[in-house]
């Protein structure tokens, strides 16, 4: 292979690549719908020109018979009456119709197997059509089935996952923090509840005594049930008493001197 060939064989198939990258699949589907309802356009014209020709070629040859079936009676008619001559005329006459109607005849079975396939070819077509135009809307709902997980994945891509799971950890964490004030706040609830009912305990156990020892102090002519109270000490000499005296028999000494 030649330089000039490996140049246009590069050259050429830059080009396709940017044409497939430029390429739009709906557009491309649309256009191709678009193109094969032209074709299908221009193959009923066809066919109904084909048709055409058809019936007109069968008229001519219809009515190549009729003068065919004319002529030969026209001949027997002369033969008949002893003109000879008049008789060879129409049968002249005769084998031109004949000729043309063989040829009518050939061109008419040619034109009508050609309008029978032709006619195949519109089934065909029309078939085709309506089977692209499904496919189409198929490949419309998987190209926007596509674009989308596109985007779907171009957003996931986008998305900033290490700063969303600290955010979560974050709010984890005050959760819990928050969690764990609330079971501190219902357990110093429950130990203040708790010596509150221990205080009125030990105060309900005073007052009861209490109360015990104002009902035996209250009985009355101090009955042998009353407990007697301790006898009364004497009391010793107060201590003060002392140094009095002896500061009085320092002042004494202090006199004589």
């Amino acid at each position: 292979m030649g330089l000039f060939d490996r140049i246009k064989r590069v050259v050429s198939s830059n080009l396709n690549d940017l044409v497939s990258k430029a390429e739009d699949p709906e557009k491309m589907l649309e256009q191709a719908v678009v193109e094969m309802q032209e074709d299908l356009v221009q193959l009923r014209q066809g066919v109904a020109q084909a048709i055409a020709a058809q019936k007109r070629t069968e008229k001519q040859y219809n009515d190549a018979q009729n003068e065919i079936n004319k002529w030969q009676r026209n001949a027997q008619l002369a033969l008949q009456k002893g003109d000879e001559n008049l008789a060879r005329q129409a049968l002249e006459r005769k084998k031109t119709f004949t000729e043309t109607g063989n040829a009518l005849k050939a061109s008419l079975d040619q034109q009508t197997v050609q309008v029978e396939n032709l006619k195949r070819n519109l089934i065909q077509l029309e078939s085709k059509i309506s089977e692209a135009k499904t496919k189409k809307e198929m490949l419309k709902a998987r190209i926007t089935a596509a674009k989308a997980q596109e985007q779907l994945q171009g957003m996931v891509r986008g998305m900033n996952t290490s700063s969303a799971t600290s955010a979560f950890e974050r709010m984890e964490e005050k959760v819990m923090l928050q969690e764990a004030r609330a079971q501190s706040a219902g357990e110093l609830a429950g130990t203040n509840l708790e010596s509150q009912f221990a205080e009125l305990e030990s105060s309900s156990d005073v007052d009861d005594e209490l109360a015990a020892m104002k009902a035996q102090l209250s009985l009355p002519g101090g009955s042998s049930n009353q407990q007697a109270l301790p006898p009364q000490q004497t009391s010793a000499p107060k201590s003060h008493e002392v140094l009095d005296a002896e500061m009085e028999s320092l002042r004494k000494q202090l006199d004589q001197m």
